[in-house]
């Protein structure tokens, strides 16, 4: 995977994925994708999915920042997962191969605080990365994570746990964002849309352009299989009855509209559409 851009257009908003590095996994285990799920239907589900020709990378996830350049503001949504790990924390730089300055992104918007999105929002003295930008996020997903949460439940090794609340006491907090409610435009044809479960104030983004549309679920759902079975939950998705309920109303609206979708964790770009199916929905990638 390069550090070029993956570029394509909503409307008349040019639109980034600019990557911040890519997370080389052991295969995706079932029960930690699919907490709830039978595990012998979730494992055949899994699969009969790897064994597909078209995801043979499904083990590399990108990390990236979607960046939407309206005509009058440079927006990004979120930051990547900052020097989390050897192969990640080149956002910036990436940036920089675009032709875009950090002191030229207008706004940031972080759709939840896990690190694999906050990582990147300052520098390595603490100082916003991007100097000129409005930061918003929702107070919601604020307040949760700078409260001292209880994080025991999270299926991760003690030191992983610490790291999340690293990231928060480091990096958000002396950041200090805007506070904004779940559902909020940010600039004209982008709307934040309240997505709760796999943090308590998680939001997607709905981009509409010149008559296009763009539905980003950000984690919403981790894995294709999500759009099939939405009621198998990922072990890390903290209220499990707030992210069924969220994925089913997103995914309709997705169908309904036709809109194109993107989606963070699945394999990269993540564009999309989400389609009927039976009485769910299917996944189909876009070429």
């Amino acid at each position: 995977m390069n550090n070029q851009p993956f570029r394509f257009h909503v409307g008349a908003f040019e639109c980034m994925l600019v990557l911040d590095g890519a997370l080389a996994s052991h295969a995706p285990q079932p029960q930690f994708l699919f907490a709830n799920a039978p595990a012998a239907e979730a494992q055949q589900s899994l699969q009969a999915y790897t064994a597909a020709p078209a995801h043979a990378e499904h083990n590399l996830s990108a990390y990236f920042g979607l960046l939407i350049n309206t005509g009058r503001q440079l927006v990004l949504v979120d930051t990547g997962a900052g020097h989390l790990v050897p192969d990640t924390g080149q956002l910036i730089a990436n940036l920089r191969v675009a032709g875009i300055a950090p002191e030229e992104i207008d706004t940031v918007i972080l759709t939840h605080a896990h690190l694999d999105h906050i990582g990147g929002i300052v520098d390595e003295s603490g100082k916003p990365a991007f100097p000129k930008a409005h930061y918003v996020m929702t107070k919601r997903d604020y307040l949760f994570w700078t409260q001292a949460p209880d994080l025991s439940w999270m299926p991760f090794p003690s030191a992983l746990i610490e790291l999340f609340r690293t990231f928060v006491a480091q990096k958000l907090v002396p950041l200090q964002p805007d506070l904004i409610e779940d559902e909020v435009e940010i600039a004209p044809g982008i709307q934040t849309l309240a997505a709760p479960g796999h943090t308590p104030g998680h939001i997607a983004l709905n981009i509409t352009s010149a008559g296009e549309q763009l539905l980003y679920l950000v984690d919403t759902v981790l894995h294709p299989i999500h759009v099939e079975h939405p009621e198998w939950y990922a072990a890390v998705d903290q209220n499990s009855a707030q992210t069924v309920a969220t994925r089913k109303r997103l995914f309709e609206r997705a169908a309904q509209d036709q809109a194109r979708v993107l989606v963070f964790h699945f394999p990269f770009p993540g564009l999309g559409h989400i389609t009927h199916r039976g009485a769910g929905w299917h996944w189909q990638t876009l070429d």
